[in-house]
């Protein structure tokens, strides 16, 4: 019996895909719920799972093509006589018998570019699914194979420049989104960016003083984030319009606080959303972070997960940044940037002290948000930052 593998029904903000690699090829056998294929859309990788176990007999879209939801992708030839057919042959090598490991979309790429056996490699992910990290482990702890004998190198010829080449090479769906995005922002919107600096010596002492016991209780580490989220929602509370956003002639308000963490991928830039963030605990906030990292990872977030989101906070410090103007997320009307916290010397009470001190930057739409109410904003996370008590007293 024949089965037909088609598109997946794709969500309503998705219009099309694209069929990025087929990861089985006609004759190969297959089993039920093993990956073929990937789909990558605006946002996410999609994969396409094989219905039934079987053969996969035809192809009928070429990787590279664009696809809607319910379009015909191969078809397939159930059963078990058909899965014994296309088996008899040699015994696979390694490599062959590790074809059917659960691998995320940049894990699988790693593997194929080092010629890797996923079957010898542990996965730490969702169902036991090979992730990017778990691949960098393997690679890790392959021994270092000995060094060959360096070659005595010939002495240099020089010889004439032939040309200089370029290499042309299409964008990503998600690169091109992005960068859609990033130009409807500026052009669509009057940005505009403030600038402060906090000092992050107490919310460090804070830190340490509680890590290990907040970790002991809740099992998720503490980091700085879940301290920014509750300040930006505590400094959105006191100024909704920045919770706000244009549409037409009209200004529309959230009475509820989604916001967006930007994680950065091997893909591109992604704003994971915490539903909610007001209701959420700081544990709640770790815990959810660090679940979208590992999703966005090993390529299995959500387009839902990726959607909506109120307001938005980019942290560039990660990456060394001192001081940015970061984008606001359209439709949003406001975006909060994290720098590198950094040793400076800085004057407290008549004297000058070093301190580790961070600038924070928010972007935002000045067609609806005054300059007062940002600067205010802006005081409003670095007041309860310098004074972590303030977050839980709302003052």
């Amino acid at each position: 019996m024949t089965i037909e593998v088609r598109v997946p029904q794709l969500p309503e903000s998705v219009a099309d895909a694209t069929l990025v690699a087929w990861h089985k090829q006609p004759g190969d056998a297959v089993g039920r719920d093993e990956n073929l294929a990937d789909l990558e859309t605006d946002k996410v990788v999609l994969e396409v799972p094989a219905p039934v176990a079987g053969v996969l007999r035809d192809i009928k879209v070429a990787a590279g093509a664009t696809v809607t939801s319910g379009t015909l992708l191969a078809v397939i030839e159930a059963g078990e006589a058909a899965t014994a057919k296309a088996t008899e042959a040699p015994a696979p090598t390694a490599a062959a018998k590790g074809e059917g490991a659960k691998l995320g979309p940049a894990a699988r790429r790693i593997v194929e570019e080092k010629h890797l056996d996923p079957a010898t490699i542990a996965g730490s992910g969702r169902e036991g699914r090979v992730t990017k990290q778990d691949v960098v482990r393997a690679l890790d702890a392959k021994p270092a194979a000995a060094p060959a004998p360096k070659p005595v190198p010939p002495p240099p010829v020089a010889t004439p420049r032939t040309g200089r080449t370029e290499q042309r090479v299409p964008m990503t769906r998600l690169r091109a989104r992005i960068a859609t995005r990033l130009v409807e922002a500026q052009s669509t919107q009057a940005l505009l960016t403030t600038f402060n600096e906090v000092d992050m010596q107490s919310l460090n002492e804070a830190r340490a003083r509680h890590k290990e016991r907040f970790e002991k209780v809740h099992g998720v580490r503490l980091g700085f984030m879940s301290f920014f989220v509750k300040a930006a929602v505590e400094a959105l509370r006191r100024f909704p319009v920045v919770n706000a956003y244009v549409d037409g002639s009209d200004i529309v308000y959230h009475d509820y606080y989604d916001v967006g963490v930007a994680v950065s991928t091997d893909r591109g830039l992604i704003v994971p959303v915490l539903r909610d963030a007001d209701l959420m605990s700081a544990a709640d906030i770790e815990r959810a972070i660090g679940a979208y990292a590992q999703k966005a990872r090993d390529g299995s977030i959500t387009i839902e997960e990726l959607t909506g989101g109120t307001f938005s906070i980019t942290n560039g410090g990660v990456f060394g940044s001192l001081l940015s103007t970061p984008i606001v997320n359209s439709p949003q009307s406001a975006i909060l940037g994290m720098h590198k916290v950094q040793e400076r010397p800085v004057a407290v009470g008549g004297q000058v002290v070093v301190r580790p001190m961070m600038y924070l930057a928010l972007t935002y739409d000045h067609r609806i948000i005054d300059g007062r109410e940002a600067v205010q904003f802006l005081v409003t996370i670095k007041d309860c930052l310098e004074d972590p008590t303030r977050l839980l007293l709302q003052v």
